[in-house]
């Protein structure tokens, strides 16, 4: 695969910023294919589980359907994106640009409010055992999925009627540069609302259940917890705390610092790149979520790794049988 490079050269000299040095574009060549590939296999396999072949659902798994819709979703725009990577183009017109764009701020968003609700579940489970029915109470879990699906939307939907892109009088089509975030500005008091709803108070509500989950651990307040739902539980928080830190608190924290910059032109960042990065490979480790919550996910995982081993064992056997038979057919030939 050939990257345009008239078009870079073409945007440097009407002095528009592309996308970066030509290596950095095939990097996210690269890392886009690697997340499409994966999330596409993950999600998909994980909305079967959870859907169809989980007998006994609660409210995890209603968590768990929600974050594989959400993942799927942004995975599945990924080949835009790496057509754009591949072009320096966007070709796919305005209205798709800016869904797009919006997607790109609906996924953290979503995926922490989600991650939220998964901490304060498992706040239920350790704190307040007592309450277990609470856990297996799917329309509360169906409700509070769809009152995050509607206030997330809410939040990201006016992005789809925001201002024209600056490059529009250009010769070529851009879409979704991070340098475009200078042109947010003027909405910043907008931003920072978001950034409060959709980013703070969903890490605030996990700290919050983490903290007093610790102490409640610390304290042998969990004795009457079967030991099976403390690991459980332990392993889940684990794996949002590392997931929010290394996806999407830099991604975060890169937006804020390009939201408050003093420059007039963004310019191309590198650090911004790498955030986006990221926070895209957050559809590819919530794989370490779905294995830890669903037995019949880790069964379908090992099944095929087993699949895969028993095809590799059958084509040795196979080689190793005519690589045999035909050693015999030579020492026959010989004999005669």
């Amino acid at each position: 695969m050939r990257l345009n490079l008239n078009f870079s050269n073409m945007s440097e000299e009407s002095g528009v910023v592309s996308q970066g040095p030509v290596e950095y574009r095939i990097a996210g060549l690269v890392f886009y294919s690697f997340v499409f590939a994966i999330g596409v296999v993950v999600n998909i396999t994980a909305l079967w589980v959870f859907s169809l072949t989980t007998k006994k659902k609660n409210s995890v798994t209603v968590y768990m359907i929600n974050v594989a819709v959400v993942d799927l979703t942004f995975v599945l725009l990924l080949p835009f994106r790496m057509v754009y990577h591949q072009q320096d183009f966007w070709p796919f017109g305005d209205i798709f640009c800016r869904i797009t764009a919006a997607l790109t701020i609906f996924y953290p968003s979503m995926a922490l409010w989600l991650f939220a609700l998964i901490s304060a579940d498992r706040y239920m489970a350790i704190v307040q055992p007592k309450h277990g029915k609470e856990l297996k109470n799917i329309p509360k879990a169906v409700v509070a999925s769809l009152g995050v699906w509607v206030m997330t939307l809410g939040g990201t939907v006016p992005l789809l009627f925001s201002g024209e892109d600056p490059d529009r009088a250009s010769n070529f089509t851009t879409c979704i540069k991070m340098q475009d975030i200078i042109h947010m500005r003027h909405d910043n008091p907008v931003n920072f609302v978001r950034l409060i709803c959709f980013f703070l108070v969903p890490i605030c509500i996990m700290i919050g259940c983490y903290v007093v989950i610790v102490d409640n651990l610390i304290h042998g307040r969990t004795s009457k917890l079967k030991p099976k739902v403390k690991q459980k539980s332990i392993r889940i928080i684990v794996t949002l705390i590392v997931q929010v830190l290394v996806c999407f608190v830099p991604f975060h924290v890169c937006l804020v610092l390009r939201l408050v910059g003093t420059g007039r032109d963004g310019g191309y960042s590198t650090w911004a790149v790498f955030t986006t990065f990221l926070m895209n490979l957050s559809t590819v480790l919530d794989i370490i979520l779905f294995y830890i919550v669903s037995k019949q996910f880790q069964d379908r995982v090992i099944s095929v790794i087993l699949y895969r081993n028993y095809l590799r064992s059958v084509r040795r056997k196979s080689r190793h049988t005519h690589t045999g038979s035909m050693r015999s057919l030579s020492n026959l030939t010989a004999m005669i």
